[in-house]
Formats: structure tokens, C-alpha cells, sequence
């Protein structure tokens, strides 16, 4: 599949990019280009090849979701410049 010069200039358009003359011919050569290699890639037979997310066995590294008690709230909130009962209180960002 081959882009055209207007398909790239709407591609252009939907990136909210403003490609000269010049870079316009540069990014549909560079499209094409890498539009050919997928096509190569499509020609490879996977019929074998499990489906995977990732090239490399990965395995998660966090730690076990342990419920454990919390501090108590006046120690959480003794340098808070306000406090609202048992919450900070900040100022309103959102009107």
C-alpha cells in the first residue's frame, strides 16, 4: 500500500502539523518506507508462533497487597498547615 501526497497531508492535518513542500516529500518517502516493512512482515508465517505481549519472559516485581494499620491521623497530619477534622484541607482548584 502506497500513501499519496494528499493522504500524507492529511495525516499531517489530524497530527496538527504544518509540513513544506520539501517535508511533505520526505515524510511520504519515510511512510512508504516503513508501510513496505509491514508489509514484509505480514508475509511471515506465524502459524507456530504463540501469541505473547512481550519478546522476553517478564514477571511481575511488586511486592504481595498486604493489608497493614496506618499511622493514626493526628501523627499523618501534626505539620499540616490546615486540617479539615481528620483530612487536609488545600485550597480549591476547581470552581
Amino acid at each position: 500500500m502506497r500513501l499519496s501526497h494528499e493522504e500524507v497531508e492529511h495525516i499531517a492535518l489530524l497530527s496538527r502539523l504544518k509540513l513544506s513542500d520539501e517535508e511533505r516529500e520526505r515524510m511520504t518517502t519515510q511512510l512508504n518506507d516503513i508501510m513496505a516493512f509491514f508489509e514484509q512482515l505480514g508475509e511471515l508465517d506465524t502459524t507456530d508462533v504463540e501469541p505473547t505481549s512481550h519478546v522476553i519472559p517478564m514477571s511481575n516485581v511488586l511486592r504481595a497487597d498486604e493489608v497493614k494499620p496506618s499511622l493514626p491521623a493526628d501523627d499523618v497530619l501534626a505539620n499540616a498547615p490546615e486540617r479539615a477534622g481528620d483530612t487536609f484541607r488545600v485550597p480549591r482548584v476547581v470552581e
